[in-house]
């Protein structure tokens, strides 16, 4: 059943459906797990932020030529159990695209929620490499750092789109969010929302640090290969 949440309702829905996680197949993990994990989240993210300093300067700098407007993009997103925070990614498109995408909905060009457009006409010419790569998605590391994120978990989604979930759909917002998820291992920018509800809810049941170190791993060879990114 579809439900529609209010922004003050949001965490108290998500907060029912987790006292009773047996109903949607979930086995709560009380173990050492989640200690490595974050063990894991910060020693990796400090390593690759260490050793890209000057890719982070390089895209800086393209992204400044490229068009007008800042370096990064900060967006509210719905982390674990329903807390907002602010999510960073390398700017990739015009500073207006937002009053452009509602130019595009009244030609009739876009309907219904936008997650993400093949051929958006909102990309600059650098950020159809950053996303291409993947590059953009660098700075959520230090989301990572700050505990809002984890390396492997369900993507973030905006509080508008948390509305719209379904009951059952819920359940993902007990992990915390992450830079790459079962959803992006099977196909990253293709498939369809129900597809990727279902590799959120999958992987709420199976998380393990095998699991997480599997997604990872092929995480890798995808980006590598630009594959189903746009």
């Amino acid at each position: 059943m579809s439900v529609t949440l209010s922004h003050k309702h949001m965490a108290t829905q998500i907060q029912v459906v987790a006292r009773a996680p047996s109903r949607w197949g979930v086995r709560i993990d009380w173990s050492f797990y989640p200690v490595l994990k974050r063990i894991v989240d910060v020693a990796v993210s400090l390593i690759v932020l260490i050793t890209t300093v000057p890719l982070w300067i390089g895209i800086a700098i393209a992204i400044k030529l490229d068009s007008r407007g800042p370096v990064f993009f900060v967006q509210e997103r719905v982390g674990f159990m329903g807390q907002r925070f602010r999510c960073l990614k390398f700017r990739t498109m015009q500073i207006d695209a937002e009053a452009r995408l509602e130019e595009m909905r009244r030609r009739g060009d876009v309907v219904g929620p936008v997650y993400k457009l093949r051929r958006d006409p909102r990309v600059t010419r650098v950020g159809r490499v950053l996303r291409r790569t993947s590059l953009d998605e660098l700075p959520q590391l230090l989301n990572v750092l700050k505990g809002e994120m984890s390396l492997v978990g369900p993507r973030p989604c905006i509080p508008a789109h948390v509305k719209q979930f379904r009951s059952e759909d819920l359940i993902r917002q007990t992990a915390k969010p992450g830079l790459t998820c079962l959803w992006v291992m099977r196909g990253r920018s293709d498939g369809t929302v129900e597809g990727w509800m279902a590799a959120d809810r999958e992987y709420v049941r199976r998380q393990s640090l095998w699991l997480d170190t599997w997604i990872l791993l092929k995480t890798v060879v995808i980006v590598l290969s630009c594959r189903g990114a746009y």
